[in-house]
């Protein structure tokens, strides 16, 4: 038995050079399940811009990463809305998508307004919160690559009436950001013991949804298995697209500091956001995601002082009142 106790299957379907993903031309997921991948989230507001591809990040996507930067971990407060437009406009957000921005995330229950005087400030609301919490472990604690899978695999299975079309929605949107991928419609499954009780009681459907933890059968060909259920092609390309728009940005010099660490956020959030963090031992050596993390890294690092020292002096703040 290999290492960590994983059980595979060796043979003919060994797993291909990442390159060989990008020229696959049916995709893994039904056309249903590949619109909950695009829109993930649509009902569920993670903070994930839409996939990098040389168009400028999504302003509410910016402003997230603004607020995870520079509002999350300091004491409760509000940023002035003039502020906010102006470091946003650093990062190319004029100041009426910014105003129209913050309006759309107040209405959405995501930040709260405070009036101080003549002047209006912006807070985040206890489910912003709770987002940009789960949006930081992925970005900051948790690897792009999988290199200590143990074997496990977490089953859920689910069946929901025909007329159950937003939960269905719901549910697949949540699963696949937590890793989950379609083995069969109504079956997905994930890598590693994933503990989704939680999201499964948030959504009201306990009743409609059984979950297993197992290991794979000798018999089964794990390789063939991933490949059937995620769409490689997809997550690779967000990684070869991403360390091709940061690669050239020697020592984190690309420009004004806040701008930069704000779109590398948004940007490296939407290169994560629907990947499984499948094994390593099931992927290519080439795959990307190794060299995009480094890039990644490398350039929060480089930006991480300077971002900071220049936030301090940019944002006008207030203690956040209690609701």
């Amino acid at each position: 038995m290999p290492a960590n106790g994983a059980r595979r299957r060796t043979g003919a379907h060994s797993a291909p050079p990442a390159t060989a993903y990008l020229g696959r031309t049916e995709p893994p997921y039904p056309a249903d399940v590949k619109r909950e991948v695009a829109d993930v989230d649509s009902r569920h507001p993670v903070p994930f811009p839409e996939p990098p591809g040389g168009s400028p990040s999504r302003p509410q996507s910016l402003m997230l990463a603004f607020f995870g930067e520079h509002v999350l971990d300091e004491r409760p407060l509000c940023v002035y809305s003039g502020s906010i437009i102006d470091v946003l406009g650093r990062a190319g957000v004029g100041e009426q998508a910014v105003r129209s921005t913050l309006t759309r995330m107040v209405n959405r229950g995501l930040l709260q307004r405070q009036r101080q005087g003549r002047k209006m400030y912006f807070g985040l609301t206890p489910h912003a919160t709770q987002i940009l919490h789960d949006g930081g472990e992925r970005i900051w604690k948790t690897s792009a690559v999988n290199d200590d899978w143990d074997g496990t695999w977490t089953l859920l299975g689910f069946s929901l009436p025909e007329s159950w079309q937003r939960q269905r929605h719901d549910l697949r949107s949540r699963l696949i950001w937590s890793g989950f991928g379609p083995l069969y419609s109504g079956l997905w499954i994930a890598p590693a013991d994933v503990d989704i009780t939680d999201i499964v009681a948030e959504l009201g459907l306990a009743a409609h949804v059984k979950i297993f933890h197992a290991r794979a059968d000798d018999a089964t060909d794990i390789d063939l298995m991933i490949r059937d259920a995620w769409d490689l092609d997809g997550v690779a390309a967000r990684y070869l697209t991403f360390e091709k728009n940061w690669s050239a940005c020697p020592g984190g010099d690309c420009g004004d500091p806040i701008a930069t660490r704000l779109r590398l956020v948004a940007e490296w959030l939407g290169t994560i956001r629907t990947d499984p963090r499948l094994p390593a031992r099931h992927l290519p050596s080439d795959w990307p995601a190794h060299a995009a993390e480094e890039t990644f890294r490398r350039i929060a690092a480089d930006t991480r002082t300077t971002a900071s020292r220049l936030a301090a002096e940019l944002l006008e703040t207030v203690p956040l009142r209690p609701s």
